[in-house]
């Protein structure tokens, strides 16, 4: 028998603290905010499920699921009013299903027209900034 391997989104802890403050739950994942703020308003949403590609999952929960990255989605732009969201789902490092949701900016030099760098290690904020970001989330949701 195969060991458990450790899982950011479904452990939790130092795990994800290392990049993500769980912002909520939504219906079938949950939304974090990515420490590296170079994106203002950079989130994750993490499937509820520890599967690692979207056909792990029913027609039913992929719906639901997609709903929850349209509402993510929705959020961010009331919150922030970026040009354009970028919208990542990578996951060979680790095989957990999620979506980088990436505001970009027309005014901002760093990588408008180019796809957005995974962790350029740019912009990290006080915990009082990351708070602020979290409640503009949460009230655009």
């Amino acid at each position: 028998m195969t060991a458990k391997q450790p899982c950011a989104y479904c452990d939790g802890g130092e795990l994800l603290d290392a990049f993500g403050i769980k912002i909520c739950d939504l219906d079938k994942s949950q939304l974090i905010l990515f420490k590296e703020q170079s994106h203002p308003g950079r989130v994750i949403v993490a499937s509820k499920f520890h599967v690692s590609e979207i056909v792990d999952i029913s027609p039913d929960e992929q719906a639901a699921f997609f709903n929850d990255v349209r509402r993510a989605a929705q959020a961010l732009h009331a919150a922030f009013s970026p040009d354009k969201i970028n919208y990542g789902a990578y996951g060979d490092g680790g095989c957990h299903l999620h979506f980088h949701l990436v505001p970009k900016y027309k005014n901002d030099d760093f990588e408008w027209g180019t796809p957005f760098a995974m962790n350029p290690q740019r912009q990290y904020l006080s915990e009082s900034q990351y708070a602020e970001i979290i409640e503009k989330i949460k009230a655009a949701l």
